[in-house]
Parts: structure tokens; sequence; C-alpha cells
């Protein structure tokens, strides 16, 4: 049937299907409002014209980065005058998210075993409601605590309901929700992995960790941070000890904030709308407590909000910027604010292990950290698995919770980070950050050789994705 026909026709048939795939990459991005970062959008047209067989369905399955038509965030808003605020608060308000609101009894979980006994608590203390939402549960022994806690409260009368990241449910093998749902629980997964590709949401992850009790009624209480549910976050094995994290755990009206970014997640994985319901009177903050803010990342909000507090926070700062990440590849623009706060006297800090449990995202941070370590910066290199996400700036902001310092957590997850402006616990934080960086080794640049440095820019071209 094709026999005779010239390399001229296919080399102009093969023309024309690229230049289609790149016609549908341009309406599909406008169509669904997509604003990708400059070097993203490079890669995939460069992508499309190369191989625009294989390219047009991987973008018309993973490319989407923004939910059409995102909306501000999803929270009652409350009108509180902010101009006297600090540039975090301010900053942060005008990216969409709530007002600050007041906290009491903050406890910052220093090591697994803290974390795990103010897990337990938390949920022991439960009466009326428990909301999780979480990336990973593990088929293991906290994740089966996990669903046992979650079945006795169930049968107890009270209500559950668990959040579960689809892909997240799948690394760490699919937990049994079986006998969750049988003891009157509610499950439900979060986009599962291509149940709805046409969307555009197979790329999409819920990174966000969320535990609320009873949030309705007084003795609300919130649990959250950058830990999973799964042993190595806690305890460990035998092998491998328990990866260094962070979390924390608080009451007070705050956690109004995280249960309504709860029931917006359940909403939107149950293909609901989200309907803010009108604030309670305690969600205005109390003048003689400590306040801090959620701030909302990813596909469901207007702007990419922790990238821009981070942005802003580096042009910001005055003497010092501690930073903690498993996974250190920013764009061009962070990493140029970084490097720019280090060369006019900001001690710039970065923890990082030396080997993560990535290592894509090892190979690909090393340009930006050799960037980074040449503008005066200091890195430290933790011999163990360090997972902890956290920012803190001078003594005016702390930024903890879910996000990572890669392109996937700031332009990709769903992420949630609480920003905290209360000194004393900005000081706990600090503090934190300190002792963990007793046991790093400084980190020494090395000019690579010429393959490296190919195999460093080829991982880069992926980074987006890492």
């Amino acid at each position: 049937m094709f026999q005779g026909l010239s390399p001229a026709y296919w080399f102009t048939l093969h023309g024309l299907i690229s230049a289609l795939a790149v016609l549908t990459y341009v309406i599909a991005s406008h169509v669904m409002h997509q604003r990708r970062h400059p070097t993203a959008a490079i890669a995939w047209v460069l992508f499309i014209l190369l191989m625009p067989y294989v390219a047009l369905p991987a973008f018309l399955l993973f490319g989407s980065r923004k939910r059409a038509r995102a909306r501000a965030f999803p929270f009652p808003r409350v009108s509180l005058a902010s101009a006297g605020a600090s540039w975090p608060v301010q900053t942060i308000v005008a990216l969409g998210q709530p007002e600050p609101a007041s906290y009491c009894d903050f406890a910052l979980h220093t090591d697994g075993k803290q974390a795990l006994a103010a897990l337990w608590d938390v949920l022991d203390g439960a009466q009326h409601t428990i909301d999780l939402c979480t990336f990973i549960l593990g088929r293991d022994d906290v994740g089966e605590a996990v669903i046992a806690k979650l079945c006795a409260k169930a049968k107890s009368g009270v209500k559950v309901r668990l959040l579960l990241d689809g892909l997240g449910s799948l690394m760490a093998g699919r937990p049994r929700m079986r006998e969750l749902t049988d003891c009157g629980g509610e499950f439900q997964l979060f986009v599962p992995p291509l149940h709805s590709p046409l969307k555009g949401r197979t790329n999409l992850r819920d990174h966000r960790k969320i535990l609320v009790i009873d949030a309705a009624h007084d003795n609300r209480r919130l649990w959250c941070g950058g830990r999973n549910l799964a042993s190595e976050y806690f305890a460990g094995s035998a092998e491998t000890p328990a990866w260094r994290d962070l979390s924390f755990d608080l009451r007070g009206p705050l956690v109004l904030q995280a249960h309504a970014l709860f029931e917006h997640d359940w909403a939107f994985a149950r293909g609901r709308r989200y309907t803010a319901l009108p604030p309670p009177a305690t969600w205005l903050p109390a003048l003689d407590a400590p306040s801090a803010q959620l701030i909302a990342s990813g596909p469901d909000q207007v702007d990419d909000t922790v990238y821009s507090v981070l942005v802003t926070a580096a042009y910001r700062a005055q003497t010092r910027i501690a930073l903690v990440t498993p996974y250190f590849v920013p764009d061009s623009a962070l990493l140029a604010a970084l490097c720019l706060a280090a060369r006019r006297g900001v001690v710039v800090d970065l923890l990082l292990p030396a080997k993560s449990n990535h290592r894509m995202s090892d190979v690909a941070r090393n340009r930006a950290l050799r960037s980074l370590a040449n503008a005066g910066a200091r890195i430290w290199l933790a011999p163990h698995m360090v997972h902890a996400k956290l920012a803190v700036i001078d003594d005016v902001l702390a930024l903890a919770g879910s996000a990572n310092l890669d392109s996937r957590s700031l332009f990709l997850n769903y992420e949630l980070m609480f920003a905290f402006n209360n000194a004393p616990d900005i000081a706990r934080f600090r503090d934190w950050f300190d002792a963990e960086r007793e046991s790093a080794a400084i980190y020494v640049t090395d000019q690579p050789g010429l393959l490296r440095d190919v195999a460093e820019g080829a991982v880069l071209w992926l980074g987006f994705q890492l």
C-alpha cells in the first residue's frame, strides 16, 4: 500500500504531524490555563518536535500542571487588617492564603519516637471525627497500627475519613482498606493512577500530610509535617535506621485551616464541588496567642504559593536562611535569589542527605549546589537520610510541612506548609536545624568532567518531573 512513496513524502508527513502535535500542546495549554516555567515549556516543545508520536500522548497523560480555572484559596475568608503585619504575613495573604490564626500547645517532634507517640496520642484522643490525608500509608508495622486504630475508632462511633494519594498507595504497596470500610470508615483515593488520563491529572500527586481530629469541637487538634505513615519515618528497622524528619502537633483555631483544606481535597477526590462554610467565631486569632498561616500549594491554587514565598524570603532575608530538604532541584529564579542572598552577606545554610533515596535527584542537584557554594552558602551533607522540609528566615518566619525544594513539589504536587511567625517557636525550629547540622559534613565543590557534566545536564532536563 505504501510502496513507491518517496522519502520526501514521509518527511513532509512527519513535519505535518509534528506541527499538529505542537499546535495541540499550545491549544491545550491555553484552554487549561497552564503557566509553565520556560525551561519546562521548552523541554515539552523539543520533546514533541523530536518524538511527536511518543511525546504527544505523554503530554496528554502527564502534562497538566494546573487545574483549569483554578480558584483562590478554598477557605472561608475573614477580613482582618494586615497592613501593619510583617512581610511574611502580607506576602502570604497577597497570594490568596488565609490570615494568621492562633494556636496553642505546640509540640515539635524532634525524632521518630516523639512523632509516633504524638500520632497515637492524637488518634486516641479523637471523640467525634478523624480526617487523615497522607501520601504513603505503609504495609508495615506503623501502617497496620494506623489502620487498626482507625478501625477501633470507627467501631466506637467516630466518623473516620482517610484520603490517600493514588500513586503513593502503589509506591508502598496498596494498604488493605476493606477492614476500615467494613468498620464504617470512609476511604478515598486521590486521583487513582490512570483513572482520569484524559483530564490531565495522571501526573498530579497529593503530597499533603494532614491529621485533624474533632474539627467542629473545642478539643480540635492537628498532627502535620513531612512524615508519611510508614516505619522508615518513625522507627526504621534492624538494617536501616529511621529517616530524620520533622512533624508537629498543635491545638486551636489554626486547626480549622487544615480542616478546610482537607474538606476541599476530599470533595475533589469524590468528584464534588467544595463550598466554603461561614467561619466560626473561633476562626479569629486570639490577640495574646501565637499565630500561623497555612499555605496551600499546587494545581488547586492560582499562584505557585510556596515557591513565591521562598523567592520573596530569599530577597527579604537580613541575617540567615536555614533550609532543610531531601531533594534540592530549584529552578533558576529561586537559585539566583539564594545565591544573591549569600553574596550580600546573609548566612545561607542548606542541609541535605549525603545520599538520598532518589539517585536521579542526587545527580540533578549538583549544578545548583556548586552555584550556591560558589556564592558563599554553606551546604551540609548529613550521613543519614533526611526527609524533613523546613525553611527558617531570620527570626520572622519558619516554614514547615510537606514541600521539598524541587520542581515537582514547588510546581506540580498538591502541598502544604505552615508559616509560623511566633519568635519562640521559630527559635525551636532553628534549634532543631542546628542540632541536625552537627553530624553533617560540609560540602566541597569539585569541577565535573565532560561525561559527568553531560549526565547532569541530561538529568536536569527531566528535573521538572523529579
